[in-house]
């Protein structure tokens, strides 16, 4: 049987970039440890199981050295651990994937003589930020306590995704990689992103991340896409203060008034201020984090300091906890609508049975394969021939 010979430094790479469990991934391969050291070769058929295992193109295994592989867009992050600046295939995969998506669906609106979505690259970073998120909510039409229309946090993040995608953005909520439920995307490494274009802007929220959270993370990336090119990127603030530079401190302001408007949240305190629990109270209202309307208050001086610091410490104890027991799942279709997005679905679906693009086509763009792009075709009110 014949052996490969390749960099041990190589083996190691792929192995630390994929992130994977290494007592899982030295179950799957025996010999890892000693293909790391150098002291067995793989062969050729254990190498393409590995490349398939690690997520790395295969022909990057025969390198003499591991390869530097840029970032696709800018990186807003401000990770504890910089080891993660080095993006994992899954996040690489998640770029690659949406940035071909918003080609596409550009080439098509220009196709149609489309005109350019007006507001994105409206705002300087020296406008008031506050300012920007109130735009934001006026041009989505979310007039003053709209979340009292809806019950629970997923119904207002699924409205606000609507309101977006209503605008011409493609809003994307997912936290995995396409539909494989075996690459869950690490909230710890990425939030989300947003891809800043004229005719197709994109934003993508990490769908692992909680629905409560999931709303600021979608109103952070709507303000980067007011911004223009100088907003296009990666966002992590895995704590309370993001420290991304100037960009993500505007972002965090404007999501912070588009959510939680400062004149609704003056008004509403006294009602709450001397109850045990008024952070998760006004949360419920406003159908964000807790975290989010604490922080909101400390800033406006409702709150001081160390009473906002005593309850994040609780509250991050407390959402660590209920993420290890929380469960996924849910009907494929319906979270299509989240992954694809009706928006850009209803796009591929007309270009295909109009016969601008093959079936093959769609479903590479949509993720989905035969019978599922029919079906979701069908749930959308689009029936296929």
């Amino acid at each position: 049987m014949s052996r490969i010979a390749i960099s041990p430094e190589i083996v190691q790479w792929a192995r630390e970039r994929a992130r994977l469990d290494l007592d899982a991934l030295i179950a799957r391969f025996p010999k890892l440890p000693q293909w790391e050291s150098g002291e067995v070769l793989p062969t050729f058929k254990q190498l393409e199981n590995f490349a398939k295992a690690t997520h790395v193109p295969f022909g990057y295994l025969f390198l003499p050295e591991p390869p530097q592989i840029p970032m696709p867009i800018p990186d807003f992050r401000t990770l504890q651990n910089q080891q993660l600046r080095t993006a994992s295939p899954d996040l690489l995969d998640t770029i690659y994937s949406m940035q071909e998506r918003q080609a596409w669906l550009r080439e098509a609106r220009l196709e149609c003589e489309a005109l350019p979505v007006s507001f994105v690259g409206s705002a300087r970073i020296t406008d008031d930020p506050v300012a920007i998120g109130q735009e934001m909510r006026r041009l989505l039409r979310l007039e003053d306590g709209w979340t009292a229309n809806v019950r629970t946090w997923k119904e207002a993040v699924s409205a606000l995704r609507s309101a977006i995608e209503a605008q011409g953005i493609m809003a994307v909520i997912n936290g995995i990689v396409g539909n494989n439920t075996h690459r869950v995307l690490n909230v710890e490494e990425f939030r989300g992103f947003a891809l800043v274009d004229d005719y197709a802007p994109l934003v993508f929220v990490n769908g692992a991340d909680a629905k409560s959270a999931q709303m600021f993370t979608l109103a952070h990336e709507l303000a980067h896409l007011w911004l223009g090119a100088e907003g296009s990127g990666l966002s992590g603030f895995p704590g309370i203060f993001p420290d991304g530079g100037v960009v993500e401190t505007f972002c965090d302001r404007a999501a912070a008034e588009f959510l939680v408007p400062e004149a609704e949240l003056r008004a509403s305190w006294p009602g709450v201020r001397h109850t045990d629990t008024p952070f998760e109270s006004l949360a419920r209202r406003f159908k964000v984090s807790p975290i989010v309307v604490g922080r909101r208050a400390m800033d406006l001086r409702l709150v001081d300091r160390q009473q906002f610091f005593d309850f994040y410490e609780a509250y991050i104890r407390q959402e660590r906890n209920r993420q290890q027991n929380a469960s996924g799942g849910g009907d494929f279709y319906n979270n299509q609508n989240t992954r694809v997005g009706g928006l850009f679905a209803r796009e591929v679906i007309r270009a295909a049975k109009e016969g601008r693009i093959g079936f093959k086509r769609a479903y590479d763009l949509t993720g989905l394969n035969g019978g599922a792009f029919q079906e979701y075709a069908h749930r959308l009110g689009m029936e296929l021939p």
